[in-house]
Order: structure tokens, then sequence, then C-alpha cells
């Protein structure tokens, strides 16, 4: 392991200001007055990410912080399951119940008022090690006809694994898989259990997104779109890619939407505009909330408002050229686990916000958003005092979350009576 070098005078003022900065603008955002400007007037540092080089460190007009809102919406918490193995996704079945993936490498169908069943038959082996194992599970747009399922889960072993994305035919009592396929593998293969992604999303053109992590060690890769390090990727239903995804001059990896990404935990899309949301983890603070589009840049690790774990600079510039800012980002890291846009009508005053799962911060936040901007983000149930890893929306518009603990929960969240 090599050590890191000690830290230039101006990486010191750089995360000192950073973490000023966050902090005014938490309490007071009138008195921030730019601490990362003053601090490193007249300073240049060299970029330490690996990618990049040297540059001038930049101040970018900076995505903002916003305060806590408060929105007085009062509501009930209903528990739906329990003794779930670190849930970690959620489908919706036409007939109300749920399908949940564990980590731990099962498939359960949960039904209100009998709890979680005994585990899908059929489901593939999973890679099951640290962040690794089944992770998020998606329903076909035709579901009603053809029945497939499709789930994201990390494969292989501890010396090579990947993440793959399968899909299947769940029978009629949904209670066991068949035609179980292969759709998509990432490239190429990694080491360890960190940084799989993995979010499924459909969007209404019938084209799946996965999002993929940078496998931790391996974040230099995130910006070369010739592998699937650091990517949200776009294929078809039966496992091809798209005619019109972004070329990146011809050298992409199957599939690749945009580049640059850390480990995206979170895909959500307004159905009024279209717009795609996510979130990824940053690494220690500098979590983020993105727009996505096709064949943008998203800057990891080139860029960050994070550190390294160990408090060493990870890089010195917030912003280049050519870049994507997020819309909002947290330092510290609440550790965004989940992303929801709210369309239902039980909580009008939610209605076109997004929420966000958190892990380390145990709690979901409220991301009020107009016209493509923040305006501020609330903390909610907190008081469940739990690791929060997934966040959806019934179809009566309550909320069920997935709560990250051994004996994982599913809970309602509804209007209080």
């Amino acid at each position: 392991m090599t050590l890191e070098p000690p830290l230039p005078v101006t990486a010191h003022l750089l995360n000192v200001s950073r973490t000023l900065n966050a902090a005014l603008k938490a309490a007071s955002p009138s008195f921030c007055v730019g601490l990362v400007g003053l601090a490193l007037a007249g300073c240049t540092a060299q970029s330490d990410s690996g990618t990049g080089g040297s540059s001038t460190v930049t101040t970018p007009s900076r995505p903002q912080i916003a305060a806590g809102l408060d929105s007085g919406v009062s509501y009930s918490v209903q528990p739906l399951a329990g003794g779930l193995e670190f849930p970690w996704g959620l489908a919706l079945l036409p007939d109300g119940s749920m399908l949940v993936t564990e980590r731990e490498g099962r498939l359960r169908l949960v039904k209100e008022g009998a709890g979680a069943l005994d585990p899908v038959a059929g489901a593939p082996a999973a890679y099951v090690d640290g962040q690794g194992g089944y992770l998020d599970v998606e329903v076909d747009p035709d579901f009603a006809n053809n029945r497939y399922i499709y789930l994201a889960f990390s494969q292989g072993s501890r010396a090579e694994n990947r993440t793959v994305v399968v899909r299947a035919k769940l029978s009629a009592d949904a209670m066991s898989l068949t035609e179980v396929s292969e759709i998509f593998r990432a490239q190429p293969s990694k080491q360890g259990g960190a940084h799989f992604g993995a979010r499924l999303l459909f969007l209404p053109d019938s084209t799946l997104l996965i999002s993929l992590g940078d496998g931790f060690r391996w974040m230099n890769e995130a910006q070369k779109p010739d592998n699937h390090f650091g990517k949200i990727v776009r294929i078809n239903s039966d496992g091809s890619i798209p005619a019109d995804n972004p070329g990146f001059d011809g050298t992409s990896a199957a599939g690749v939407f945009s580049i640059g990404h850390r480990n995206v935990q979170g895909l959500a899309r307004d159905p009024q505009t279209g717009t795609l949301y996510a979130v990824e983890h940053g690494p220690k603070g500098g979590d983020e909330l993105n727009r996505i589009e096709a064949g943008r840049n998203y800057g990891w690790p080139v860029i960050s408002y994070g550190i390294n774990y160990d408090g060493s600079i990870l890089t010195s510039e917030t912003a280049r050229e050519g870049m994507e800012q997020p819309l909002t980002y947290w330092v510290p890291s609440i550790a965004t686990s989940s992303l929801l846009f709210y369309s239902g009508e039980a909580f009008p005053a939610w209605k076109g916000d997004l929420f966000v799962g958190a892990l380390a911060g145990m709690k979901v936040e409220r991301v009020d958003i107009e016209n493509g901007t923040v305006m501020g983000r609330e903390a909610l149930f907190e008081e469940l005092e739990q690791r929060i890893r997934s966040v959806d929306q019934a179809p009566d518009g309550s909320l069920i979350l997935l709560t990250d603990a051994l004996d994982g929960q599913v809970l309602r969240i509804a209007p209080a009576r």
C-alpha cells in the first residue's frame, strides 16, 4: 500500500474552506462569503486525481446547499414486513404485492397482511461480499402481458467479479423464475466487494438504464468511455444497444450513456418533463444529485466536493470545462442510497419533489426542486433511526421504505389519520 504524500498548503486551505463554507451556508446562506475564494486567492495547486495533470484551482458557481425546510406534513408509519436480510431493491407488482431483493442473494415476495414469503425459486446465484449481492429489481413495462422481471446483482468471486443484469419470467403465483437469461455484463471484471451500482430504471421507450459503480480502486477508469466503471448504461430490454445512444467518438463500451460517476445508487425521472436525475455516493463528503443527460461527463474523480476517507485531498478541483456540476451536494456525506421523483396525490405538499434515501444519514431527504433548481431540503423520518436503502411510491401515493439492516423492514409512509 502506498501512503499519501503530505498535503500542500493550498490543499489544506481548500479542505478547510469547503467545510466552513458548507457550515456557513447551512447556518445562514446570506452570511456565506465564499471562503474558498478568500483562502485560495492568488494560489494554484496541482491536480492529484491522476487524470488531469496540473491546473489552476477554480471556484465555480457552487450548487446551493440549502438550509433545512419543514413542510409540516403529518404521516403515519406502518410496518409491512420484517425479517429481511439487508433488503436492497423493490418492485411493485400490479396486484399490489412487491418483489424485494435481499443483498444476501435472495428475492422475496412481500404481501400486505402476510409479510415476506419464502424466497422465489429459480433465482440465479450471486457473489455476496461487502457491498455485493442482490441489488435492484425492476418489472418490465409490459409485465401484465410478458411477466418479465429484471435483476441486477454481483457475479463471480472476490478475485474476479462484475455487475450483471438478467431477465426472467415470473410465475403466475410470483414464487418462481424461469427463462433466466443474462442481458448485460459489466466489462472488464474487477476484484473486491465494493462499488457495484446498481439501480435500474425503465424509460418510456422501454429502454433500461443501469447504474454502475467505479469498483472503488478503478476510479480513474470512470473518465474512459471504453469500460463500464463509473457509468450509466442504456440498453434495450433484450440486451441489445439502442441505435440512438451517444457514441463517444466510437470509443465507448456497450451501452454507455454517461461517464464520470463514482457509485450511482439512485435513478429517477420526472414524468412530466422527462428530466432524468441520479444520486451518487461521494467519498468523504461530496454526495451528489445530478441531472442526467446522454453523452455528458459528471467529473469523477477529476472534480469532487469530497476528500479521501483518510482526510487527504482527492482532487483540488470542484469544476472543469466539459464536466457537469451537481444540482446540489452533501458535505458531510449522508450516503445517498436511492432516489424517487414523487408524483402521487397522497402528499400534495410533496408532489414534484425528489426523495433521497440516506444510509449514514439515517433519514430520507426531500429535495424541493422547482424548474430544475434546488430550492431547499427537508430531513424526514429521522425518528425511525434506520438506515434507508430504498424509497418507492405505491399506486395510492404512499411511500414504501426499505431499511438497511440484518433484520430489515418494509415500511409504508401514509398520511396521518
